[in-house]
């Protein structure tokens, strides 16, 4: 990646100008069956889309709080990276009665309606589905991404030292954000090429480390993957060759 990428959102631009075909998310759900890929190019389409919600229909500026109640999955990364390129800070499992707008999953629909401000739900179903039946009082990503635009732009210009996320209790300007990513790379040993296989949630900076900011940083993709215990015997070993996994991330500990 360039050595003069001070955001979240510029790192996402240089894996697209160097290599839009190359993978960058596969994602697993082994409750319901589900793998999606995402190469770079399909990624930043999805950032794109959810930036123009945000910044269009949301009406969502610059230093206004979002409330992220999402697990792990390839949709929280697009909201996370669709903040960043607005410059919507992000707060991850944050209080939606003391946030601007909150992102909501299925489970947590009851805790997000304390939010005055604009809430958007996500099924969180495979193929990103809409509800069957759309949540009272919130937005359906899914019925309204889609007819977004596919390029971006911000209205203003993003501060690399204004706030990007909020995690662990510590808050990260875009410019420490992608400082701790590269580190985080870098001693994960990962590069251009790597595929990092993880379970962590995205309820830490461990998780978000190493399920999108260093694979992102190093220009490495990631296998991202969630209730593994569904796996049969031997099935993650299957899937750490059938995807060609070079480094592992399970349980809080590299291997």
């Amino acid at each position: 990646m360039n050595a003069s990428d001070r955001t979240p959102a510029d790192l996402l631009r240089s894996a697209l100008a160097a290599d839009p075909g190359r993978p960058l998310i596969t994602f697993y759900d082994d409750a319901t069956g589900e793998r999606v890929e995402l190469s770079v190019a399909t990624f930043a389409n999805w950032v794109a889309k959810t930036a123009n919600l945000l910044q269009g229909d949301l009406a969502a500026e610059p230093g206004d709080r979002l409330a992220l109640l999402l697990p792990a999955h390839w949709q929280s990364a697009v909201w996370l990276l669709a903040a960043a390129s607005v410059g919507v800070p992000v707060e991850i499992g944050g209080d939606p009665a003391d946030a601007d707008l909150v992102v909501s999953g299925p489970d947590s629909l009851e805790e997000a309606r304390a939010c005055s401000g604009e809430r958007v739900a996500l099924a969180l179903r495979p193929l990103g589905g809409r509800f069957p039946q759309p949540p009272a009082g919130f937005t359906d990503y899914a019925v309204e991404v889609p007819g977004q635009g596919d390029r971006f732009a911000p209205y203003a210009p993003v501060d690399p030292q204004a706030p990007a996320l909020l995690v662990d209790g510590v808050e990260l300007s875009a410019v420490a954000l992608v400082e701790r990513a590269r580190a985080d790379a870098a001693e994960l040993g990962l590069d251009a090429g790597s595929r990092l296989l993880t379970d962590r949630g995205y309820d830490s900076w461990a998780g978000l480390a190493a399920g999108l900011y260093a694979p992102l940083a190093a220009g490495a993709s990631v296998v991202l993957c969630r209730h593994l215990d569904g796996l049969p015997p031997d099935g993650l070993r299957q899937r750490i060759e059938s995807e060609r996994v070079t480094h592992t991330v399970m349980d809080g500990a590299p291997q």
